[in-house]
C-alpha cells in the first residue's frame, strides 16, 4: 500500500440512523460557571459529579435502561455472545515465580471469574490450589490485586480489591495450612509487599483511612511507607519513610533487595517518569534512610545489587534508557559506571539472573531480549517463537532457570522455560484455543502523521482482505503516560475480525515504544500530537482503502477514552463509530478526584494559564458544538471506578446527547460493581463485548451474513 501524509478524506454525510430516533433521559442544566485566567467555562452538568445524590442515581438508571433497551434490539448480539464465550473458555497460566522452594502461577481454566492461584513443588507435579478468588464473592467482583510470597516459602500476602476499585485490603495466608492469619491490611493503592530476609514481616506502602461514603472520589495524598511485623495488628505498624512536606510523593514500589541487606525506596511523584531514590541498611538497626537519587532529573529503576553495587535503568542521558551501575559507597555521578549504552531499541526493563542481565527491549514496539554479562557484553539474544511481546524473566540473580510468557495478535500467551545456562526455550503451557490462525493476515504499516512523523500500526485483518473501502475497522489506540502497545492475543479482538472487521493498533506518540523523546512528544503542549496522529492513522486506512468513513469506528480506554473524545470531536466526520472507554474527559478538572492530581506531568494543569489554553482547545467535553453531527457513541464507565472517576463519562455523555444534530445514538453503558477495568470478572468482560462489537455491527451497518460467522456455542456454566 502507498505511504501517504495527513490526506483529507470526504466528509461523511449524518447517518440516516434508526427507524425511531433515540429519546434521551432528562439531564438537567445548572448555570455553573468557573473562570479560568479571564476564560469563563460554563459546566451545566457539575451536578453529576455527585456520584451519590439521588438525582445521579436515578438520572444512571434511566440511562441504563435506554442502553439495555436499545442494545437489546440487536439481532446480533446474541451470536456474538455465545461466540465470544466459546473463544474465551481456553486454559490461561501466569508465568511461575519460584521462592522457598515452590513454584506459584495462577491459573484460568477458560470462564472461571477469576484465575486461581496454585502452588507446586517440582513442575511435574499436581498443582494444589492456594487461594481461589472466585470464592470471596457470590458474583466474581472480588479479585486478587496482588501477592508476595515470603522468602522461606510459608506465607502468602495478598492482596484483594472490591467491585474494582483501586482500594486494597491485604492479608496473609499459611502456605502449608492454606489458612489466613489474623493479619490484615486496610487503605493500601498503588502498593506492593516486599518481605525481609528472616520472614517476620514486609513493607508496604498506604493512605490514611477515607470518609467512607466520599471514598471513590476523595484525592489521595500523603501515602507513607510502613513496616508490618506478622502476627501484629495494622494499628502496631511501624512508619518507615514519610514525607509530610511532599504531599504527592508515593512510595509504592519499594522492595527489599534479593541479598535482604537494603530497603530500596523508590519515590514517585504522580505519573511522572522521573523518580527518587532512597534505601535503608537493613542490618543495621535504627539505621537511617539514606537519599541516593534526589534530585528528580531522570527515570531510576532498580534492577538488583551486588553488595554495595546497585544496578539501575536509567534515562538519563539516555531518552531510550541505559544500565549504570552505582557504588553506595562512592554514588557521586561522576564515579557511576555505565554497564550497558544506550542503544538503538527501547530498554523497557531489565532484570539480573544467573549473575547475567536479562534486557527486555522494544524495537518498532516488538520485543527483543538480550543477555549480557554484569559488564555489559552480550552473552546472546534470546530466539522468540516469532514477532511478538515477551515478558517474564523474573527471579533472583542466583537462578539457572526463569519463564516468559511470548504472545502475538495469533497467538495466545504461551510460557516457556528458559535455561539461563544453555539458552534453551522449552514450552511449560501452551492453551489451546477454537480458532486457526492460519486464517489471520498480520502485519505493521508505518504512516505520516500531520507533522512528518512516521508512526507505526499494526493491522490485524482476515486473508485476503478486500482493498475498497467496505471493511467494517476498529482503530484503537491509547497514546499516554509512557505506555507502550504491543502486540498480544485478545479474544475480543480475535471475534471482531472473525465478524469480518479490520483491528488496528496505532503506536503513537505520549506512549513508550520509542522512549522518553517519544513519550514527551505526545504530553502537556504537544497532547494534540497525540490525536493528530490518530487521525492520521484514520485517514491512512481511508486514503488506502482499508475502509471509509461511513466504516470506520475508533475505540480506547482511560487516556484512549480521552483519545477517542478528542479525535470525535475534533473529525466527527471521520468516524461513523466512536467508543470512548473510562475516559478522562473533563481536563479541566480532573486533578479534583482521587490520583487525578498525579497525571498533571502528562496533561498540564488548567491551574497554569497556558496550559489552561492548551488543554481547553481539546478537552472533549468543552469541544462538542450545539447540532454537530458525531459519530454513534457509545461511552462505558463502572460505578466503582475510583481512577477516572464516572463523573467524566456522566459529564461527556449528558452534553453530547444534548449537543447531537444528528440521528446516530450517543449511549453511555454504566456497570454496577465495577471500576477501572483491572479484575473485572469473566463474565462481565465478555457482556461488555459483546455490547461493543453489537453496537458497532449496527452503527457500521455490517451485514448479517458477515457477523453471523459468529457462531453459536453453548454458555458453558459459570
Amino acid at each position: 500500500m502507498a505511504q501517504s501524509a495527513a490526506v483529507p478524506v470526504p466528509a461523511a454525510a449524518c447517518p440516516a440512523g434508526d427507524a425511531a430516533p433515540v429519546v434521551y433521559p432528562l439531564s438537567k442544566k445548572v448555570d455553573q460557571q468557573d473562570s479560568y485566567f479571564g476564560t469563563t467555562i460554563a459546566d451545566p452538568y457539575r451536578w453529576l459529579e455527585d456520584a451519590n445524590s439521588a438525582e445521579t442515581h436515578d438520572w444512571v438508571v434511566a440511562q441504563n435502561k435506554l442502553t439495555q433497551s436499545y442494545l437489546g434490539t440487536i439481532p446480533e448480539r446474541e451470536a456474538i455472545k455465545q461466540r465470544l464465550t466459546k473463544l474465551w473458555n481456553y486454559e490461561r497460566f501466569s508465568t511461575p515465580t519460584k521462592e522457598g522452594g515452590r513454584y506459584f502461577f495462577t491459573r484460568n481454566d477458560g470462564l472461571q471469574n477469576q484465575a486461581v492461584l496454585y502452588t507446586v513443588k517440582k513442575l511435574t507435579d499436581e498443582p494444589r490450589l492456594l487461594l481461589d478468588p472466585n470464592t470471596l464473592s457470590a458474583d466474581g467482583t472480588v479479585a486478587l490485586a496482588g501477592t508476595s510470597i515470603s522468602h522461606n516459602g510459608k506465607f502468602l500476602a495478598y492482596a484483594t480489591a472490591a467491585s474494582g476499585s483501586d482500594w486494597n485490603e491485604w492479608k496473609v495466608r499459611d502456605i502449608d495450612t492454606g489458612k489466613d492469619l489474623a493479619d490484615e491490611i486496610k487503605w493500601a493503592k498503588f502498593s506492593g509487599a516486599s518481605w525481609t530476609k528472616d520472614n517476620a514481616g514486609f513493607f508496604y506502602s498506604r493512605y490514611d483511612a477515607p470518609k467512607e461514603e466520599t471514598k471513590l472520589a476523595d484525592i489521595n495524598y500523603f501515602q507513607k511507607l510502613y513496616f508490618h511485623k506478622l502476627g501484629t495488628p495494622q494499628s502496631a505498624d511501624v512508619l518507615v519513610f514519610d514525607r509530610p512536606d511532599q504531599k504527592e510523593w508515593a512510595f509504592g514500589g519499594s522492595r527489599v533487595s534479593d541479598d535482604g541487606n537494603y530497603l530500596i525506596i523508590t519515590a514517585t511523584q504522580g505519573t511522572e517518569r522521573k523518580n527518587r531514590i532512597f534505601y535503608k541498611d537493613l542490618r543495621q538497626k535504627n539505621a537511617k534512610v539514606v537519599g541516593l537519587l534526589e534530585e528528580f532529573d531522570a527515570s531510576y529503576s532498580f534492577i538488583d545489587n551486588v553488595g554495595p553495587v546497585f544496578y539501575f535503568a536509567t534515562d538519563n542521558n539516555a531518552p531510550k534508557s541505559r544500565v549504570i551501575a552505582i557504588d553506595i559507597r562512592k554514588p557521586l555521578p561522576a564515579d557511576w559506571k555505565e554497564i550497558v549504552p544506550q542503544s538503538e531499541e527501547t530498554l523497557v526493563s531489565a532484570n539480573i539472573l544467573n549473575s547475567q542481565l536479562v534486557l527486555n527491549y522494544l524495537k518498532d514496539a516488538q520485543t527483543q531480549i538480550k543477555i549480557t554479562s554484569l559488564d555489559g557484553k552480550l552473552v546472546r539474544q534470546v530466539d522468540l517463537p516469532g514477532i511478538g511481546s515477551a515478558g517474564g524473566f523474573a527471579g533472583k540473580k542466583s537462578d539457572s532457570e526463569t519463564f516468559y510468557s511470548f504472545t502475538s495478535f495469533t497467538t495466545p500467551a504461551t510460557i516457556y522455560r528458559y535455561d539461563m545456562k544453555t539458552g534453551k526455550s522449552t514450552v511449560y503451557r501452551q492453551p489451546k484455543v477454537d480458532f486457526d490462525p492460519s486464517a489471520f493476515d498480520v502485519r505493521q504499516q508505518f504512516f505520516t502523521s500531520r507533522d512528518g512523523t512516521r508512526v507505526p500500526m499494526f493491522i490485524v485483518s482476515k486473508k485476503g482482505m478486500k482493498l475498497d473501502g467496505s471493511n467494517p475497522t476498529y482503530l484503537y489506540g491509547y497514546g499516554g503516560f509512557n505506555i507502550s502497545l504491543t502486540p498480544s492475543f485478545s479474544v475480543a479482538n480475535l471475534a471482531w475480525v472473525e465478524m469480518g472487521g479490520v483491528y488496528v493498533m496505532a503506536n503513537l506518540r505520549g506512549g513508550g515504544e520509542y522512549g522518553e523523546a517519544w513519550h514527551q512528544a505526545g504530553t502537556k503542549l504537544n497532547k494534540q500530537n497525540v490525536f493528530d496522529d490518530f487521525i492520521g492513522a484514520a485517514q491512512w486506512l481511508v486514503y488506502n482503502k482499508v475502509t471509509s468513513p461511513a466504516k470506520l469506528s475508533i475505540g480506547g480506554g482511560s487516556n484512549g477514552g480521552l483519545l477517542v473524545g478528542a479525535a470525535m470531536t475534533q473529525r466527527p466526520d471521520l468516524f461513523a463509530a466512536a467508543i470512548p472507554q473510562v475516559g478522562v474527559l473533563d481536563m479541566l478538572r480532573f486533578h479534583k478526584f482521587t490520583v487525578g492530581w498525579g497525571w498533571v506531568p502528562d496533561y498540564g494543569s488548567s491551574d497554569d494559564a497556558e496550559q489552561f489554553k492548551a488543554l481547553v482547545k481539546y478537552s472533549p467535553l468543552h469541544n462538542l458544538k450545539a447540532g454537530g453531527c458525531y459519530p454513534a457513541t457509545m461511552i462505558t464507565t463502572a460505578d466503582h471506578d475510583d481512577r477516572v472517576v464516572p463523573a467524566h463519562s456522566f459529564k461527556f455523555a449528558a452534553a453530547a446527547q444534548a449537543a447531537q444534530g444528528g440521528a446516530a445514538p450517543v449511549l453511555i453503558r454504566i456497570d454496577s460493581k465495577a471500576g477501572h477495568g483491572a479484575g473485572k470478572p469473566t463474565a462481565k468482560q465478555i457482556e461488555e463485548v459483546a455490547d461493543r462489537w453489537g453496537f458497532l455491527s449496527r452503527a457500521l451497518k455490517m451485514t448479517p451474513a458477515v457477523t453471523q460467522t459468529a457462531e453459536p456455542a453453548k454458555v458453558a456454566a459459570q
